[in-house]
Formats: structure tokens, C-alpha cells, sequence
């Protein structure tokens, strides 16, 4: 299987190595995978069940923790029925596994033995595990403001951590920078189409888990937007083997202090936009999601017109509220993770009651030190 700019149309090979296309823009698998139920392995409780629908490099072996095929469970929230599918039990403790499995099992094929990424914590805990896994050396740049306990984890697995001051897109910057002057390649969970390739086992699981269906609703967290985007295109490889009549609602939710997607969804005018600018002020506990460029951007509001979702913004006092709710049902998630809740919160009384929701909850409570005071 090759990939494909989605700028320009140029071709690569898999086993090419390449992380973007020679023009910047990002690559994408050249051919939908064709959904078949006949090669899925029944007998493996992990994404590798669907080993034989990710776009590898001939003779890869996964590398893998045992990611995938989380829990699923069902909450009646002021009156209401939802589902979450537990994420954060994912081995290095969020959803990013997935992607970062088949990523390290493609790179590791390759013969590569060092890799950088960037990442504000979840993805570079989770590209440090890996490849501690896959024997291959890793540098991690992290935005200044990244929670403790991130870093820690990051670390323990033998990675080397380069603090960033600045926003997010700093650190970034400085990973590009170094995979160059190392000649290390650029591991990012952005921009790799084998991470996506990872992340749509996501919705693969779901219609496997509910009985071969899925929910009208899905209600995401999103930041960059590569979980989102890539549940979109197996949602897309669902419909075209005719086992799902439509294409369930995707949900973008948004912390209001950062909400470059919001803006470019809704078209909003300048003075709304204005508006939303006024009130962000400082930076938001969903760390997580705080990209104010994201680069999967234009792919991500595609994908929610198609499917006929939409944008919601909510607070941090929502945020904080939302994540004392699951606490108080078992579930202790990140702030970040907890945001798709409370945009399901803010949204639950406009979506019919007889059609089905589910959000996945995304991180680990255990990552995160920051949060808020009630009535701040």
C-alpha cells in the first residue's frame, strides 16, 4: 500500500520512511483499506486482530503492549443513557497507543534506531514506551507548562525529555529542528499515517463490541484531531463494506480558551470570534487539546460537515465539573479527557433522546496534577 499527499497527489511507498510529502503537506494511506470481516484474527483481544487491515511494511511484527479492545460502559447521567469506552486503560495509560503501536511496529521494519517526537505529554508517555518496547532510542519535546507526572513517565521509560518554552507549536518547531540535525526520524503521532492507521481500530472495536452497529453520536476531545479524523476514516471503510446504513455524528469538543477549530468550523464572524478571544484568558487544564494550530485542521472539519456533526466550547469550570462527575462513577480521567463529557453536557438536551451516544474517555486521571477549584 502507498500513501498519498493530500496536498499535491504525490505517491510514496510505505517502506519510503518519509513523515510528510517533499511539498510539507500530510500523508494519508493512497487506497481505502477494504473492510473485511473474513481477516480479522478472533482469537487476539488487542488491535492486532485487524493486523491485516494496517497499510505495513512487508515482514513487519507488531510491537505491542496489548493496546486495544478496551471495555465499553454504559452510565445513566441526568436521565440519560451514554456510553464511554475506557481508553485510558490503554498500557502507557491513553488512547495514543494505538496509533503509536502500529507507528513503532512500521518504523522498527525500517531499521530505524532513533526517533523524536513532540508532544505536550500523552503522545511522547506513549512514544517512549514503545519504543523502550522496540529497542529504539527516543527524544521527546515538550511544551514548559507539561504536567509533572507526564514528564516522570516519559522519563522512566528512558527517554530523553528537551523542555520548550513558549505555546505547544514551539516544541514542535524544535523537534523538526533536531530529528534534522540527528538525523533521527520525526516519530510524529500528527503527522504519520501509520499512527492514523492505528487510531481507526477505534471505531473497527466499537462496531465489533455493540453487536456490529454503532451510536448515532460520537463526541470526541480534540486538539490536533488525528483521534477524531482517524475514527472518521474507518467509520468511512465501515459504510463502503455496506456493514453500517450512515455514518455516525462526529463531535469536536473544545476548551473556550482554546478553539482554533470552533472558529473554522462555524465561520463565525469577526465579532464572535473576538468574543471567544476575550474570554480566553490564560491557559486551559485540557493540555491536552490545547493546539492553537492544529494541522490536521481543514481534514477535521471535512469530516465533521460530511458526517453532519459540529464544534461546542466549553469552560474550564464545565471541564472540572465534568471530571469530578466520572470521578464520582469510578472514572478518574485528565481534564482533557473529561472535556468530551462536559460538551456532551452542554449538548444533551438538543440530541434526541432515542439515539445513542458514546465518548471515549481518552487519558488517565494518574497524568495529570492540574486542576481547578470549584467557582474559579
Amino acid at each position: 500500500m502507498a500513501f498519498l499527499c493530500a496536498s499535491c497527489g504525490q505517491h510514496y511507498a510505505n517502506d519510503s520512511g518519509r513523515w510528510c510529502c517533499e511539498c510539507g503537506g500530510l500523508l494519508e494511506p493512497a487506497e481505502r483499506t477494504v473492510f473485511q470481516t473474513a481477516v480479522i484474527e478472533r482469537g487476539e483481544f488487542s488491535l492486532w486482530r485487524y493486523r491485516k487491515l494496517l497499510p505495513l511494511p512487508e515482514g513487519a511484527e507488531p510491537v505491542s503492549l496489548g493496546e486495544g479492545w478496551t471495555p465499553i460502559v454504559s452510565l445513566e447521567l441526568a436521565g440519560r443513557p451514554l456510553q464511554l469506552k475506557l481508553e485510558f486503560l490503554a498500557p502507557s495509560g491513553s488512547f495514543k497507543d494505538r496509533g503509536t503501536s502500529v507507528l513503532v511496529s512500521a518504523l522498527r521494519a525500517l531499521g530505524v534506531g532513533q526517533v523524536v517526537e513532540d508532544s505536550s505529554g500523552n503522545a511522547a508517555a506513549s512514544l517512549a514506551a514503545y519504543a523502550a518496547r522496540a529497542g529504539i532510542e527516543a527524544q521527546i519535546c515538550v511544551p514548559a507548562y507539561t504536567s509533572p507526572a507526564k514528564l516522570r513517565q516519559i522519563e522512566v521509560y528512558g527517554a530523553r525529555t528537551i523542555r520548550v518554552p513558549g505555546p505547544r507549536e514551539q516544541a514542535g518547531e524544535r523537534a523538526r529542528q533536531l530529528a534534522g540535525e540527528t538525523k533521527a526520524y520525526y516519530a510524529s503521532h500528527v503527522y504519520s499515517p501509520w499512527a492514523l492507521a492505528g487510531l481507526k481500530t477505534f471505531v473497527y472495536e466499537l462496531w465489533e463490541q455493540l453487536g456490529e452497529k454503532l451510536p448515532e453520536w460520537l463526541i470526541y476531545p480534540v486538539g490536533q484531531g488525528t483521534f477524531l479524523y482517524g475514527s472518521y476514516l474507518g467509520l468511512c471503510e465501515l459504510k463502503e463494506a455496506g456493514l453500517i446504513r450512515r455514518l455516525p455524528r462526529l463531535v469536536a469538543v473544545q476548551a473556550e480558551r482554546c478553539a482554533p477549530l470552533w472558529a473554522a468550523f462555524a465561520e463565525h464572524s469577526p465579532t464572535q470570534i473576538v468574543e471567544q478571544e476575550r474570554q480566553s484568558t490564560g491557559p486551559t487544564i485540557a493540555e491536552g487539546i490545547a493546539m492553537r494550530s492544529p494541522v490536521r485542521l481543514e481534514q477535521v472539519v471535512r469530516a465533521l460537515r460530511r458526517t453532519g456533526g459540529q464544534v461546542v466550547t466549553v469552560s474550564e469550570e464545565e471541564i472540572y465539573r465534568a471530571q469530578q462527575e466520572l470521578a464520582h462513577q469510578g472514572l478518574y480521567v485528565e481534564p482533557t479527557s473529561a472535556a468530551a463529557l462536559a460538551g456532551w453536557q452542554r449538548l444533551r438536551e438538543s440530541l434526541p433522546a432515542d439515539e445513542p451516544v458514546l465518548l471515549p474517555l481518552t487519558g488517565s486521571g494518574l497524568k495529570s496534577a492540574k486542576q481547578i477549584s470549584s467557582g474559579e
